[in-house]
């Protein structure tokens, strides 16, 4: 994802003494790198989403229908947004985060679980605790909104149309190069051999 130092900026917590409030903290290659602060509220964000998905998800399912933007006009796929967007979310973490992070993630985040309930059931200080759960936001936060082919932050842009190039019925054809001709060569063939051995 290419680094915008405005929404960087829209992301940083004022009180940050990292980056000062502006969301980045160096540059790479020309690209701001984002701060901490901007990475957790990254995170923050498609929890708020993710939670807003849980909750609507109790009292009704729905699908939708999107249609392909180019093709055919009644070309599409039916899909579950927000059931989907659920399984992202957990599976990104399941995949990035070691078993003990995905621990706490599953208590503290999936399951809702305080912080001091969190700390008694797997035996953590109160500060290792919120040292785990800013580092899992930090990875988490960095994850979704670099994720290809379709990125969970910023939520909006997960549940808007997604295909933006053609859909191919068939697939490309790529022409075989003719096997030589058996039997006797044609006089333009000899020619040619000629000229390439003078």
């Amino acid at each position: 994802m290419d680094w915008s130092k405005i929404d960087l900026n829209y992301l940083a917590y004022p009180s940050c003494t990292r980056c000062n409030g502006r969301g980045e903290w160096g540059e790479h290659e020309g690209s701001p790198l984002p701060c901490r602060c901007a990475l957790r509220a990254m995170f923050r964000v498609c929890y708020e989403r993710f939670r807003a998905c849980v909750e609507s998800g109790r009292f009704r399912s729905r699908v939708s229908f999107e249609r392909s933007p180019q093709g055919r006009t009644n070309r599409g796929c039916w899909g579950r947004k927000d059931e989907e967007y659920l399984a992202d979310f957990e599976l990104v973490a399941r995949r990035l985060l070691d078993p003990w992070r995905y621990k706490i993630f599953r208590f503290h985040y999936i399951l809702g679980a305080d912080a001091s309930l969190c700390c008694r059931r797997l035996g953590l200080s109160r500060g290792a605790f919120f040292h785990a759960a800013y580092r899992i936001e930090e990875i988490l936060g960095e994850a979704f909104a670099t994720l290809e082919p379709y990125a969970l932050y910023p939520p909006r842009d997960y549940f808007s149309k997604r295909l933006t190039e053609p859909v191919r019925a068939t697939p490309q054809f790529v022409p075989q190069p003719i096997a030589p001709r058996r039997g006797r060569p044609r006089s333009a063939e000899l020619l040619r051999n000629v000229l390439k051995i003078a």
